[in-house]
């Protein structure tokens, strides 16, 4: 798993041992920054469900003005600190231990860019989507990014936002919001 371009260009990031953990792959990742590639430059984005960091960081490496990473795990925390160090992109990211739910409850800050990846097994998805659009964090023409397994229906459709339709890619979906 490598930063795709950008200023960290090339940067292999950490992953974790195990299976708790599943990083996006590289064609995934370039697809998804392809999409959204002049969408980036000077964002505030929020990396949800933080995992490796490695949305954010591409993110980051891209031009973006700030990450805010989400995870529930310490270990996972522990890995973004290393990889944004790695990338030399720590000054300008904050990773934050929380439970994703009770971070989007007491957020007050507004971002352009909203990436979700989370557990494929979970609800997770559609609640924080559900909570995202509720709370009013993303600015207006901001963008939801959100992945999941292809055989996973994703229903949501919120007042005020526009959905994309379904870029497939392998065995991923990836779907995005933009805040009309």
């Amino acid at each position: 798993m490598r930063v795709i371009t950008g200023k960290a260009r090339g940067v292999q990031l950490k992953t974790p041992d195990g299976l708790k953990t599943r990083p996006t792959t590289d064609r995934v990742k370039e697809a998804l920054f392809s999409i959204i590639q002049f969408d980036v430059p000077n964002s505030r984005v929020l990396d949800l469900f933080g995992g490796t960091g490695q949305l954010g960081i591409e993110a980051l490496s891209r031009g973006a003005k700030s990450a805010v990473f989400v995870d529930a795990d310490e270990k996972a925390n522990q890995l973004i600190r290393e990889n944004l160090r790695r990338c030399r992109l720590e000054g300008d990211a904050q990773v934050i231990r929380s439970d994703y739910a009770d971070y989007l409850r007491r957020c007050r800050q507004k971002f352009d860019l909203i990436l979700l990846d989370p557990p494929y097994a979970e609800v997770f998805l559609e609640n924080a989507l559900k909570m995202i659009t509720e709370i009013d964090i993303l600015e207006s023409g901001g963008i939801i990014v959100a992945e999941r397994p292809a055989g996973k229906a994703l229903l949501c459709e919120f007042s005020g936002y526009s959905r994309s339709k379904d870029y497939k890619y392998g065995q991923t979906l990836l779907t995005l919001y933009r805040k009309d």
